[in-house]
């Protein structure tokens, strides 16, 4: 039942054409792959990101985070 085989693609896309015609297919696969594209930029931004913030929060673990931690590290 969730394998598409040959047959049920053709099914489908026999009764695609007919329920929207010829001209209206390539339009909607066309907003299709705008959507799939837009959400895969959005995806990409989402992960840069979290990767930018990751990479300032070790950076400043690093760092001292108080003025005691200078002092102390200035009298080693």
């Amino acid at each position: 039942m969730g394998e598409l085989s040959f047959e049920k693609i053709l099914v489908i896309a026999i009764v695609l054409l007919v329920l929207f015609g010829s001209k209206k297919i390539p339009e909607m696969m066309r907003g299709l792959g705008k959507g799939v594209r837009e959400f895969n930029d959005a995806k990409k931004g989402m992960v840069n990101d979290f990767n930018e913030a990751k990479n300032e929060k070790s950076e400043s673990a690093k760092t001292p985070s108080s003025i005691t931690d200078v002092e102390h590290e200035a009298v080693k």
